[in-house]
């Protein structure tokens, strides 16, 4: 076994962290329907979810708040709207990418928030500035994960040195994020065992945020998980950007853990996620972002092809090759 394998204790090590929001809300500009973060919070609740990310905190100086919904921004009085004081064990999250946010504007001390969690994003070329965030959310008392993205295009030194950079950050968790859907199982192991040669030396947790370009979302997951990965990303029926992530409902199946249940994630599926996909709402696997992933380029190379309605796919990998 691996030096850098962490035991979890199943029953209270791993954390679930419904992300259906944040992610799922790249599909529909953040629009859901009336009542849906309402329901979703309570399902959550309710089949044990650990911590609930609610969506962006981007600068609204940055973004027409015309174009999107509320969890593009994630005000604290839409927040509380949905949860109250949240009076609760599951804690609450946002994400800013770097660059993104006004932290001295639109951070409020915890103290005065109801958010509990920032996910700082942030690419290998980022990690002094994300670091300087981790620090600035650390010090308004939040906990912090950062999310190091598109690392399938990182070669190991730059990894290692972006590793090393927010590892001697205040940060809590450092989130292993395969970006374009394009790692498989044995290369979350290998990359579980260098984030976890940075990550433990400093007293560091790992999270994995996984795409399903190739099906893989799920097996990536638990993958990760089995060398003890503690903070699991997921969403309702797998919602997100192109693609889509690892399934919620799979990861509560698999983890057979007594502190959650499918039962009320299955009936938001039936109550909300049917109706928003029925009404045209798409994402999921496609063999265009398939093809991303075996490629390694970003989806929405993919997203441009179903927008155009091409199904020349042969001509598509051609293109997509070329480009690389």
């Amino acid at each position: 076994m691996s030096e850098h394998v962490k035991k979890l204790n199943a029953d209270s090590d791993v954390k679930i962290v419904d992300a259906t929001l944040r992610d799922g809300g790249i599909v529909n500009s953040f629009r859901f329907p009336r009542g849906f973060a309402d329901a979703l919070y309570r399902a959550n609740l309710a089949a044990g979810v650990d911590i609930m990310e609610f969506g962006y905190k981007v600068s609204k100086k940055m973004f027409d708040v015309n174009k999107f919904g509320e969890w593009k921004f994630c005000d604290e009085d839409a927040i509380r709207a949905v949860v109250g004081e949240n009076a609760t064990n599951m804690k609450i999250a946002v994400m800013s990418d770097v660059g993104r946010v006004d932290l001295k504007c639109e951070v409020l001390p915890v103290s005065e928030s109801v958010i509990d969690v920032y996910r700082i994003a942030s690419y290998c070329h980022q990690i002094e500035e994300a670091a300087g965030m981790v620090e600035y959310c650390n010090k308004m008392g939040y906990f912090t994960t950062c999310n190091i993205m598109a690392i399938s295009k990182n070669d190991v030194s730059t990894l290692k040195g972006a590793l090393e950079v927010i590892a001697k950050s205040p940060v809590d968790v450092i989130y292993i994020v395969d970006s374009f859907g394009s790692l498989y199982p044995d290369d979350i192991l290998r990359v579980c065992d260098l984030y976890g040669e940075t990550a433990y030396k400093y007293g560091k947790k790992l999270g994995v945020h996984a795409h399903n370009n190739q099906q893989l979302a799920f097996a990536n997951t638990i993958a990760a998980y089995s060398k003890g990965v503690e903070y699991l990303d997921a969403t309702v029926s797998g919602i997100g950007r192109g693609a889509g992530n690892c399934y919620l409902e799979s990861l509560i199946g698999y983890l057979r853990n007594p502190k959650y249940r499918i039962e009320p994630v299955l009936e938001f599926v039936r109550e909300h996620m049917t109706p928003l996909k029925k009404s045209g709402v798409e994402w999921g696997y496609d063999v265009p972002y398939l093809l991303t992933g075996l490629r390694n380029v970003h989806p929405y190379a993919a997203i441009d092809f179903l927008k155009a309605g091409r199904e020349d796919y042969e001509e598509f990998l051609r293109e997509i090759t070329e480009d690389k």
